[in-house]
C-alpha cells in the first residue's frame, strides 16, 4: 500500500508574490505617470517609498518561504522566486536613492560660481507639497565645495557670440530647453570709434567740473552692480529632465566677456525637494564637458 505525503504550503511565499506584484505595478505606474503624465514629483517620491516598502516586505517573505521549503519541503518555491523577481525593480530604485541620499550632501542647488552664483531670470516656483526645503545658504555652498571641488566655470579664448552659439547647441544636445534669455552678445564699440560730440572742435578741451566725484564702494548685489555685470554678458535660463525618472531641473548659463575671453558659469537646481541626490552636479558637469568638447582648442585655464 502506497503512502502519500501531504506537503505543507508556505503562506509566506504566496503573499511574497502578491506583495511584490503590487509593488512592481505601483512602481511602474508612478514612473510612467511622472515621466509622461502630470504626476508631481512629491507624489512620485511618496509612491516610490510605498512601493519600496512593499517590495522589502515581499523579499522578507520570499526568504521565509525558501526557508520553509528547505526545512519542511513546503510548497511555494516558485512563488518565492517570483516575489524576488517582481521586487527587484522597486528595491533597486530604493537602494540607489538611499545610497545617494546618505552619500551626497543635502543640497538641491549647485553653481560653478559659489561666491556670486548666476541669478535666475525668473526664480523657479513649484509647489513642494510635503517636500519642504529652505533657501540656499552659504553653508550649502561650502558643502558643494567639499563634495564637488572640480565643479568650476570655464574660460574660453573666443568672442562671446561664438561661445554663445556653442552654448545653445550643447544645451539642445543635452536636453536643456532654453526658456528665457537676457543680455547682449554683440561687443560694444571701442571708445575711440565713438563719434565726437556735436559742436566740439578739434583740439578743444572740455571745462573741468567744479566737483570731482569720488568713487565709493557699492554693495555687490545692488541694482547698479547687476546692470554692470549684465552689460557685456548673456544669461540663459532653461529646464531639463532626467532620462528615466523624468526629474525636473532648472538651469542658468551665464556668459561674461573678460579681456578678450568669455567666461561661462552654470547653475543647476532641482525643482523639488531639499536634496538633489547629486543629479544637479552630474547635469552641470556633463554639460560643461560637452561644451569643452564643442569648443575644443579655445578653452583656457
Amino acid at each position: 500500500m502506497a503512502i502519500r505525503f501531504d506537503r505543507p504550503v508556505s503562506n509566506a511565499a504566496r503573499f511574497s508574490r502578491r506583495f511584490a506584484a503590487f509593488a512592481l505595478v505601483l512602481c511602474l505606474a508612478a514612473l510612467v505617470g511622472h515621466r509622461f503624465g502630470g504626476l508631481a514629483t512629491p507624489y512620485l517620491v511618496l509612491i516610490l517609498l510605498v512601493s519600496a516598502g512593499f517590495a522589502a516586505l515581499a523579499a522578507f517573505l520570499a526568504f521565509a518561504g525558501f526557508r520553509s521549503l528547505w526545512l519542511t519541503g513546503a510548497e511555494g518555491g516558485h512563488d518565492a522566486l517570483k516575489g524576488l523577481v517582481f521586487a527587484a525593480l522597486p528595491l533597486a530604485i530604493g537602494a540607489l536613492a538611499a545610497e545617494r541620499y546618505f552619500a551626497m550632501p543635502a543640497i538641491y542647488d549647485v553653481s560653478t560660481d559659489v561666491v556670486s552664483a548666476p541669478e535666475w531670470l525668473k526664480p523657479p516656483n513649484a509647489d513642494q507639497i510635503w517636500l519642504k526645503r529652505e533657501a540656499v545658504t552659504a553653508d550649502d555652498r561650502e558643502k558643494q565645495l567639499e563634495t564637488y571641488p572640480e565643479l568650476t566655470g570655464r574660460r574660453y579664448d573666443g568672442a562671446i557670440d561664438r561661445v554663445l552659439d556653442a552654448v545653445k547647441k550643447v544645451a539642445k544636445l543635452n536636453g536643456i530647453r532654453i526658456t528665457r534669455a537676457e543680455g547682449d552678445s554683440v561687443p560694444s564699440r571701442d571708445l575711440e570709434d565713438k563719434p565726437a560730440r556735436a559742436g566740439a572742435e578739434d583740439g578743444a578741451v572740455a571745462d573741468a567740473p567744479e566737483a570731482v566725484p569720488v568713487p565709493i564702494p557699492r554693495p555687490y548685489e545692488d541694482d547698479v552692480a547687476q546692470l554692470i555685470r549684465r552689460a557685456n554678458g548673456v544669461t540663459l535660463q532653461g529646464e531639463t529632465r532626467t532620462l528615466v525618472l523624468g526629474l525636473r531641473f532648472d538651469v542658468v548659463i551665464r556668459l561674461r566677456e573678460e579681456a578678450e575671453t568669455t567666461f561661462v558659469d552654470v547653475r543647476v537646481a532641482s525643482r523639488y525637494g531639499p536634496a538633489d541626490l547629486g543629479f544637479s552636479a552630474d547635469i552641470a558637469d556633463d554639460y560643461l564637458k560637452a561644451l569643452d568638447s564643442e569648443l575644443l582648442g579655445i578653452a583656457g585655464s
